[in-house]
């Protein structure tokens, strides 16, 4: 009888892919259930094995919406130096980071939620419908932004057709805002879902505006009602 061991079998191992987190690979598992709720567990497990949300990480970027502005204004070029952009419903901060990351110097965000600093940018943490928010916004940017974008979305009471009605009172209020502000020629974004009230949106965007386009990111999940409104040429306000 020998003390000695065989000598070790080598293993087939892949290579890792880049060594960054946007390498693809076998879906993560999460590790315990414990404490969550099916819901809450499906949403961890998506963010886990999603890509975009790899990417943002491996990026920098605080959200994987970042990735929609930037599809978004990749074919519309809207984002440059020496403009003025308000960004509405700013938490976390990733569209704010993508204008910034895009020469964006003159920049005004605002949420609910408190937003860690992203400089130059400014980033106020208030309700948006606040009579007060919309011309403070106007102060610290120092007159009428060039693009107004708008990533807002309300808290969901999980009755679909009732959380579908108050995301479309935060688009029309955030429409209205725009219209009023914006300078001849300017820009608006807004996260919208797809839905019979939208067509109404839609058509006051079209009355106001020289195009108005309804886009769909790729970043934005296939399964999501979830779109984009998107109105270029502010054709003023009479």
């Amino acid at each position: 009888m020998t003390d000695e061991l065989p000598p070790a079998r080598k293993r087939m191992v892949k290579p890792p892919m880049g060594g960054t987190e946007e390498g693809r690979g076998k879906p993560a598992r999460l590790k315990t259930a414990k404490m969550r709720t099916p819901s809450s567990q499906a949403w961890l497990s998506r963010q886990v094995n999603d890509p975009f949300a790899a990417k943002a990480r491996a990026h920098g970027y605080r959200s994987r919406a970042a990735y929609k502005l930037t599809e978004l204004d990749d074919r519309l070029h809207l984002l440059k130096p020496g403009i003025r952009v308000i960004d509405l419903g700013a938490a976390p901060g990733g569209w704010t980071q993508v204008s910034v990351e895009r020469g964006v110097t003159n920049i005004v965000g605002v949420d609910l939620l408190p937003v860690d600093p992203i400089s130059p940018a400014q980033i106020i943490e208030m309700d948006f419908t606040d009579p007060e928010c919309g011309p403070l916004l106007i102060r610290m940017l120092g007159g009428a932004p060039d693009v107004v974008l708008s990533d807002m979305a309300p808290n969901t009471v999980g009755h679909r057709k009732t959380d579908h009605l108050r995301i479309m009172g935060l688009i029309e209020i955030g429409v209205d805002f725009a219209i009023s502000v914006l300078k001849p020629g300017g820009s608006f974004i807004a996260k919208a879902f797809q839905g019979g009230e939208t067509s109404l949106v839609i058509a006051n965007l079209k009355h106001h505006f020289t195009e108005v386009k309804n886009m769909k990111p790729k970043a934005s999940r296939a399964d999501s009602s979830e779109t984009y409104l998107v109105a270029t040429g502010f054709k003023g306000r009479k």
